[in-house]
């Protein structure tokens, strides 16, 4: 039995789902977005309250009643709040700046790096060593954050490039001298 698959949606005021031919659209104040329901999940709309449940016990269906569920809830989620990543800068000489919607990255290298952002995207730098990636859709918001902090990954040795807020960096020890 899933018990991710099992829970309810709650709909917040501002936002308006509808479901016809298997896509479920939400409206909401950060814009709209549509997801597939796929076959095998019934769904029910009750008091802004949004149930998913199978309609079978068939092994494909098992398998995909918690995950549209938990995708079904990012979907009204990103309408109504987004999502947001942090993400801080560490090292010597290692800041940002904001250049209208993108960024320009200073990472030791010999030329500073141009980040753009693309549509559902919003960068900001609140200051020189805090990135911070805004958007309704949690996967993209995930993805671009991670591939700006695969530019400059943080080392163990001295934790020096970009990490996620709130990551811990394993530090190794340096050499030692005999």
């Amino acid at each position: 039995m899933s018990r991710i698959g099992n829970k309810p949606i709650e709909i917040p005021d501002k936002v308006q789902v509808k479901i016809e031919e298997g896509v479920l659209t939400a409206k909401g104040p950060n814009g709209e977005m549509s997801i597939n329901i796929p076959e095998g999940i019934e769904h029910n709309i009750e008091n802004n309250i949004l149930t998913l449940s199978r309609n079978d016990d068939a092994k494909r269906t098992k398998s995909i009643h918690g995950l549209t569920r938990a995708l079904v809830g990012n979907v009204v989620e990103g309408v109504s709040k987004g999502f947001e990543k942090t993400l801080k800068v560490e090292g010597v000489g290692y800041k940002v700046e904001q250049k209208g919607k993108n960024l320009l990255l200073s990472l030791g290298f010999s030329h500073p790096i141009y980040v753009v952002a693309t549509d559902g995207i919003e960068l900001t730098a609140s200051n020189p060593t805090t990135i911070v990636v805004k958007g309704m859709d949690k996967q993209l918001v995930g993805q671009y954050a991670a591939n700006i902090r695969k530019l400059r990954k943080p080392e163990p040795y001295k934790g020096k490039g970009i990490r996620y807020e709130g990551e811990y960096i394993r530090r190794k020890a340096g050499k030692t001298t005999a």
